[in-house]
This record gives structure tokens, C-alpha cells and sequence, in this order.
């Protein structure tokens, strides 16, 4: 069942970075600048936040069942992006983009639940399976437009198609595992009951900082690594373009490792241990990114590796220690409550980076990024000690 999932969760969330992935060609043939490309990516947090609220106030991942809310959201999703190959302007690309991150509050939250149905002893090596799977399915849109040729219709159509296999594989292949969470009656006091416990607080205080790097991270990595060319030869060609989105799915594909060993890891030293040392080396890494700004290939590729395998290492403990914060009956709300706060700080950082890059160069933006990593660091270390 976990590899029944990881799959699906692989292919599902391939239309993430379908539009991000084309985030050049839209800003030539449109001529956007570069914080109205932004909007590309940051559009589909802000779906994915107007999802994940809906469904955590409706209580909708503890009610609906977690199987046909996955499939459904999947088709969805599979359709707005297909639908954003009919765009001739931003607002109309826009409109879609948005469409398929409110599609994607149905895929991954409950992803989550369901894999913890099925474990208990290993439950974080499990759940890090599903997001390192998600994390290279995120990655796939900047592997087919590396290639030569590789058209629009391509790119989207390919992550549309994966969508709804992501579909028919949970649809037709899932069942519930021998550790359910029991169904519960609709309840506005379930959110409460959430929000009002100290260890669940102090979990999202840990998954707020990691998001102040991630997403702003890989959104812009793409960008940095060209503008870092054009700053080092004092020009570009198509073939920096192709560079610059192969970096970006190394940078998502090597975090699909760093999230199995952050699993096992967890499971092995406890997710504080993990959290901490991953927060510490990704935090570092942003700084020493801001700091090779302008430098060779060769030291910055490697350099995002290492940023790419440790960035996400620490993101599916956050989820594990969500689900042992709560009562059993509030883990559907709860994790769809946190990625909703998480993926709505996303949006603002997202459009934050080129407008620190405006102010201050890209130096001083990724080195705004190891903030969040700090913060992190600080609220695990309370919850450590709550625990204690």
C-alpha cells in the first residue's frame, strides 16, 4: 500500500510546477516582470490555502472519505491544468492555476491520513516515503521542459495524464489500513479543538519556519541559478535555460531522498533530532547559496543538491508530529489546518523574493530564507521541552 501511494502521491502532485515550469515563456510571450511571474506559483499556494481552509472548516477530510476525496481531487486538478493550454493572457492563466491548487487541497492532505492508517512503529520513515514522493512528482514539469522541443501542450499534458493515473490507482487500488482514524459528525469545535492544544501550536511554529525557505526556494532557484550566469559571463543562452530547470528538478528529485532518510532517521534519533539538524543544514545552505551568487556551476549545482536533500528532509515530520498532537478524530483537520496556515506564508514569500531582489540583489534574498530554518529550530526546541 505504501508504494500503491507514493505513486500516486508522485503522479498526483506532478501539477504543482506545471505552469511554474513554463514560467519563462509565459513572461516573454506576455511580457511580465518579474513578480507578475511569480503569481504563476504563488496563485496555486493561495488555491491550495482556500482548499485546505474550506476543508479543514468543513471538517472534510474526517468526514469524506479519504479515498474518493484523493480521486476526485485529482480529476480536478487534472483538468484545470489542462485547461491552462486555452490561456492567452495572466488573468486567464491565473483563473486555472488557482483552480488546480484548490484540486490539490484533496491530494495531499489526505495522503497523509491515509498512510498513517496503514503504520504505526514506522510511521515517519512511511510518511517521508509519501513526501519524497510528492516532492520529485513536484520536479517532473522541469524534467520534460529540459528536454528539446519539449512544447507547452507537452509539459501540461504530461502532468494532466499523471493526475488522472494518480487517480484510477487510489480510486481502484486503496484500502484503509488496520490503524483508522474512527469518522466523526460535522463539528466547528473540532477546529478548537485543534488549534487549542500547546504541542500542536509549537509543531506548526516548527512547519512555519521550514516554509518560509521551501517553496520560495524551489520557486526561484530556477531564476537565481540564471541570473547567477548571466552575473558571472554577462550573458544567457537557451542552453542556461535547460540548466536552470534541470538544477530545479535535481533540487526536487535528490529531496525525494533526503525525505527517506529523514524518515528513517526520525524513527531511529525522534523527529526533534531530525528537524533540528535538517533546519540547521538547510539554513546554512541559504546562506552559503547567497554567498556564491555569481560563482561557477560547479560549486553552485552541488551546492543546490545539498540545499535539496536537506530543505525537505524534516517536511513529513512535521505531519507525524501533527498526527500525534491531536486527538485521533482531529487528524484530517488538523494536518489540512496546518498546510493551510503553512502554504498561505508560502504566497507572501513567494511574492517577497523578487522584491527583496529589486531592493538588494539575489544575495540578500536567499539569505532572507534562512530566517525561517531559525525559527524553526527555536519552536521545536520548546516543544522538546514541553515534552520533557
Amino acid at each position: 500500500m505504501l508504494a500503491l501511494l507514493a505513486t500516486a502521491e508522485l503522479l498526483g502532485m506532478s501539477l504543482w510546477f506545471a505552469g511554474s515550469a513554463l514560467s519563462s515563456r509565459y513572461a516573454a510571450a506576455w511580457q511580465l516582470d518579474a513578480a507578475a511571474t511569480g503569481w504563476l506559483t504563488t496563485i496555486v499556494q493561495l488555491g491550495f490555502v482556500a482548499g485546505t481552509a474550506t476543508s479543514a472548516l468543513l471538517n472534510l477530510a474526517d468526514i469524506v472519505p479519504s479515498r474518493r476525496l484523493f480521486a476526485l481531487s485529482a480529476l480536478l486538478g487534472a483538468q484545470c491544468n489542462a485547461l491552462l493550454l486555452s490561456a492567452d493572457s495572466l488573468s486567464a492563466a491565473l483563473l486555472w492555476r488557482f483552480g488546480t491548487g484548490v484540486a490539490l487541497a484533496g491530494v495531499y492532505p489526505p495522503a497523509m491520513k491515509m498512510i498513517a492508517t496503514w503504520f504505526r512503529a514506522q510511521r515517519g520513515l512511511a510518511v517521508g516515503t509519501i513526501v519524497g514522493a510528492l516532492t520529485v512528482g513536484k520536479g517532473v514539469p522541469y524534467l520534460v521542459h529540459a528536454f528539446p522541443h519539449a512544447s507547452n501542450a507537452v509539459v501540461l499534458g504530461s502532468a494532466s495524464g499523471a493526475a488522472v493515473l494518480a487517480a484510477l490507482l487510489v480510486w481502484c487500488g486503496y484500502r484503509e489500513g488496520p490503524y483508522p482514524f474512527p469518522p466523526r459528525p460535522f463539528s466547528w469545535r473540532l477546529v478548537h479543538d485543534v488549534v487549542s492544544g500547546r504541542a500542536w501550536r509549537l509543531a506548526l511554529g516548527g512547519y512555519l519556519g521550514h516554509m518560509i525557505e521551501l517553496y520560495a526556494a524551489w520557486t526561484w532557484i530556477a531564476a537565481f541559478i540564471t541570473a547567477s550566469v548571466l552575473a558571472s559571463s554577462g550573458s544567457i543562452t537557451g542552453r542556461t535555460e535547460s540548466v536552470a530547470s534541470l538544477v530545479s528538478f535535481g533540487m526536487l528529485a535528490v529531496g525525494g531522498l533526503g525525505c527517506l532518510w529523514g524518515g528513517v532517521m526520525a524513527d531511529r534519533h525522534g523527529r526533534p533530532w531530525l528537524v533540528n539538524v535538517a533546519m540547521t543544514v538547510s539554513g546554512s545552505c541559504a546562506l552559503l547559496m547567497s554567498l556564491a551568487f555569481g560563482s561557477t556551476l560547479l560549486l553552485l549545482v552541488p551546492l543546490a543538491l545539498v540545499w535539496g536533500f536537506f530543505i525537505i528532509a524534516d517536511s513529513a515530520q512535521f505531519s507525524v508530529l501533527v498526527t500525534e498532537s491531536v486527538p485521533p478524530h482531529a487528524v484530517g483537520t488538523a494536518l489540512t489546518l496546518q498546510t493551510s496556515i503553512g502554504f498561505l506564508l508560502t504566497a507572501g514569500v513567494i511574492q517577497l523574493v523578487p522584491r527583496v531582489v529589486s531592493w538588494a540583489g539575489w544575495s540578500w534574498a536567499f539569505a532572507m530564507l534562512a530566517l525561517g530554518p531559525v525559527l524553526g529550530v527555536l519552536s521545536i526546541r520548546q516543544l522538546q521541552r514541553a515534552r520533557a
